[in-house]
């Protein structure tokens, strides 16, 4: 019995369905991938609060954002992630309290370099208005005595104080119109620089315009909105912020810990 082939007609029909069904299977697989990297983000977050807690519990604070101490004729930087001295980088304060420090401290949807010096890993942001210490440059004081680390720094709330804490934004996903950032701003510009507040953003860079928080009380969720705040103005917006892929999570303080 002999075979009857394919018309051109036949084949066109077959090419057109198998495109077609194509065509409806890779939105899936992006919303799947997407939906993937979400997930992993919030876990790298969650284990990051973890880590925090539990230094908090064997310190009795929480760490510093970033101390500055005058070190054999240097600067020696130690935020909450990574030190740098001299363009090399070393393990930071949190790394101890965790199992995996070097799987967890890359937000699996950015790719970028880091704004912050010799940093490896970066998209990852700590609550530096509130609750991180922030140090200072070494200054002279007027007597000679040089003045570094936490003789500079300005004290953040301790966790005790927060009245909220499953609303009080420890970690997220940090962004500015230059890429990531590590320092958490609240948007009333506590520090007394909107431009500095503007600059320390989140970024709403996750599957369906979301960005990945991680509160005091140690939860994980995702906020859909980007808020600007009464402080940013049209230029700090576009030219700093690159709102609203990057926004604040509350038009107020009230996501950070302030009242």
């Amino acid at each position: 019995m002999s075979r009857r082939a394919f018309t051109i007609i036949e084949t066109i029909v077959t090419v057109g369905v198998i495109a077609l069904l194509a065509a409806m299977l890779v939105p899936g697989l992006r919303a799947a991938h997407g939906v993937a990297r979400s997930t992993a983000c919030a876990s790298n977050l969650r284990q990051i609060a973890t880590a925090c807690g539990a230094y908090e519990s064997s310190n009795g604070a929480l760490p510093a954002a970033v101390l500055y101490f005058q070190d054999s004729g240097g600067i020696r930087t130690v935020a909450w992630d990574f030190e740098q001295r001299a363009g090399q980088w070393s393990p930071g304060p949190l790394w101890t309290y965790t199992d995996t420090p070097m799987a967890i401290q890359q937000c699996p949807d950015f790719e970028g370099p880091s704004t912050f010096g010799a940093d490896p890993y970066t998209g990852y942001n700590f609550n530096t208005s509130y609750l991180g210490h922030e140090g200072t440059y070494p200054v002279t004081a007027a007597d000679g005595t040089l003045l570094d680390g936490w003789r500079t720094a300005r004290m953040g709330t301790p966790p005790s104080a927060i009245r909220s804490p499953s609303t009080t934004a420890t970690f997220g996903d940090g962004g500015w119109r230059g890429g990531a950032n590590k320092f958490m701003r609240a948007p009333g510009a506590r520090e007394g620089d909107p431009g500095m507040a503007c600059a320390g953003t989140q970024s709403f860079r996750h599957w369906g315009g979301c960005t990945c928080c991680a509160y005091l009380d140690g939860h994980v969720a995702q906020v859909a909105e980007p808020r600007r705040g009464t402080l940013m103005t049209d230029q700090l917006a576009q030219w700093v912020t690159d709102f609203p892929n990057n926004g604040f999570l509350s038009a107020d303080d009230s996501a950070y810990g302030g009242d």
